[in-house]
């Protein structure tokens, strides 16, 4: 119960340090809101009124306070750009970016388990060899290199998948799917070969350890070994580079879904940042940096479940 408590108390100091950060920073860049707001052409007079409105003219203290507790509280703002509840906007945009997120996750972790062991089984031979120059080769090249392969393959050679566009899942998943499966494979491939070396370094020190050597003597089967014994112990490791991966997924969606002209959310913290939209940037941050922290404590939490020790303590 502490190893919990301490991770959500961690959890939510980590977001009020961010949602400190993200609000100094979003307030020290050049620009007026208002004058963003009311166009350059305006009177002087109509622009203090509308700083005044706004709270602008107050000190940082109280337009943080009144920042924050609007988030919590659920009044987030409107949007300077698309004139729209912000609320409303970031969910129906993080609903798109999720289908990514979870696709590409499940690509890489399909992938990665199975090719780093089998790596492992193998060590310096053209097994470990091959898998060891996949992964290092899907690390080297970013992401976006890898989407534009994917578009010029799947769409344009081939035909079998769209270049772009998003749909709503709930009009149609398979049709959102489709449109999904070509950002998520670019992200994915890149994540799959983190994951990748990571669980080969894992399982390679697992297996050398004297439990492997004792289930071996009892003559249990080689494949029930590494997958019953040594996977078993890998997983807790892994499992935590993945949860911190999610994190890697946010940063790289903002260019793989500018990419694929997918408007999910990493479209719409571009679109926020491109132009100025401070209100939308700070919500936009803060509710990925959410996110994230919460796909940590997941993690944290089934750790518990397949680390007895961990209960213990």
């Amino acid at each position: 119960m502490s190893y919990i408590l301490n991770r959500i108390l961690s959890m939510l100091l980590t977001l009020f340090l961010i949602s400190a950060i993200t609000f100094a920073v979003t307030n020290i860049l050049p620009g007026d809101v208002a004058m963003m707001i009311m166009g350059t052409q305006s009177n002087p007079e109509a622009l203090e009124g509308l700083r005044r409105s706004l709270g602008l003219n107050d000190p940082l203290l109280v337009q943080y306070w009144r920042w924050i507790s609007g988030m919590l509280t659920g009044d987030w703002g409107t949007s300077l750009v698309f004139k729209e509840p912000i609320g409303p906007l970031i969910l129906q945009k993080m609903t798109a970016s999720a289908m990514i997120v979870v696709f590409s996750m499940t690509i890489a972790l399909t992938c990665a388990v199975p090719l780093g062991v089998w790596a492992a089984m193998h060590p310096n031979k053209w097994q470990d060899t091959t898998a060891s120059s996949a992964a290092l080769l899907g690390v080297s090249l970013p992401d976006f290199f890898w989407g534009i392969m994917l578009i010029l393959l799947f769409a344009r050679w081939l035909g079998w998948l769209p270049s772009s566009g998003f749909v709503d899942p709930r009009e149609d998943f398979l049709l959102a799917a489709r449109h999904a499966l070509l950002p998520s494979l670019a992200l994915g491939l890149g994540l799959m070969a983190h994951l990748t070396r990571m669980t080969r370094a894992t399982m390679t020190g697992i297996l050398n350890q004297e439990f492997i050597r004792v289930a071996r003597a009892k003559g249990l089967g080689e494949r029930t070994v590494v997958w019953n014994y040594g996977l078993a112990n890998a997983v807790g490791p892994v499992m935590t580079v993945a949860g911190l991966q999610v994190g890697y997924l946010f940063g790289s969606i903002i260019v793989i879904e500018s990419l694929f002209n997918y408007t999910g959310m990493g479209w719409l913290t571009y679109q926020a940042l491109l132009n100025r939209d401070i209100p939308l940037i700070q919500a936009s941050v803060f509710v990925i940096a959410g996110v994230v922290m919460l796909a940590n404590l997941i993690v944290d939490l089934l750790y518990v479940l397949v680390d007895p020790r961990i209960r213990l303590s």
